[in-house]
């Protein structure tokens, strides 16, 4: 068995932003969140580095189906038509019809959306493996675990190779560049959920991971003092926004003071470079918005 490699999309131009998982094992080849498809030409590079071809993959793991970690598949299994796509049921749908998918996405990033993340292309029903958790894959030798771990999103799975002790995490431990100590959730609309998202912070530690892989961005050797520092910060966010709302400023004005405090915060820690690059990489705007509606609804919910 192959270790699994780490395939730097450069999502716009910028390295570290997103990784895709190369997995081989013997003559089976998969990725684990092939990107979006805007960075296509970037991922043949990158497989061709390896003696691959789009043409050579067998499989796609999608820990999600959101546009930075998706948004490939349906053009890649165009290229390839035995390609198969594993994604959670939750998820399923939107890859076969991503109509609404993309209607959604339209809103929250406009004219961007075609720069950042190209075309989102259905995914047809007989390339869909689909998923609910707890499932044993057989990939090659590989055996992969699949760990239902929503929070993020309603339909993230988290995968976990047991022999390499690496877990595929997705967006669930957040965002941290290549094991930096500073950790920036992701907590875009719609669905977050900050209950789920410590019960599956929990299921991940259960499993006594030695590394996991953050799509954003590599590889975190110290997994305890990772998740632990991630449940940290999440809560310190949702409190935060809890105060921001609690003093009844106009949205546009709210969003800036979150913006503003996390901003301030990192700087503390990271250099002008660095701190560039997680804002770039984070969209601290969709993350007020995920965490303002997380309490907006819970605060309907309590009346």
């Amino acid at each position: 068995m192959t270790p699994t490699t780490l395939l730097d999309l450069h999502w716009a131009g910028h390295p570290r932003s997103i990784a895709s998982a190369l997995l081989r094992s013997g003559n089976a080849v998969a990725l684990v969140d092939p990107g979006p498809s805007s960075t296509i030409p970037r991922l043949r590079e990158q497989l061709a580095v390896h003696g691959l071809r789009i043409s050579d993959l067998d499989a796609l793991f999608l820990t999600h189906i959101h546009l930075d970690h998706a948004g490939a598949s349906g053009s890649l299994v165009r290229e390839n038509p035995r390609l198969r796509v594993y994604v959670h049921s939750r998820g399923a749908p939107h890859m076969a019809d991503p109509s609404k998918l993309l209607d959604s996405a339209r809103r929250l990033y406009g004219d961007t959306m075609q720069r950042l993340y190209g075309e989102f292309l259905a995914v047809p029903q007989s390339n869909l493996c689909i998923l609910e958790g707890s499932e044993t894959l057989s990939f090659g030798s590989r055996q992969l675990l699949v760990v239902y771990t929503p929070g993020h999103a309603s339909h993230h799975v988290t995968y976990f190779d047991a022999t390499e002790g690496l877990a595929f995490v997705g967006d669930t431990a957040g965002i941290a560049i290549e094991g930096h100590p500073f950790i920036l959730p992701a907590t875009p609309p719609p669905d977050i959920n900050l209950e789920l998202w410590n019960s599956s912070l929990d299921a991940i530690a259960a499993l006594a991971p030695k590394r996991l892989l953050l799509t954003h961005f590599g590889f975190s050797d110290h997994p305890a003092r990772h998740i632990a520092g991630y449940r940290e910060r999440l809560l310190h966010w949702s409190e935060l926004v809890a105060k921001i709302l609690s003093e009844g400023a106009e949205e546009s004005q709210a969003s800036e003071a979150f913006i503003n405090a996390i901003a301030a915060e990192a700087s503390q820690t990271l250099s002008r470079e660095e701190l560039d690059h997680y804002l770039f990489t984070g969209g601290l705007y969709l993350s007020w918005l995920g965490l303002a509606r997380y309490h907006r609804k819970r605060a309907a919910a309590s009346v």
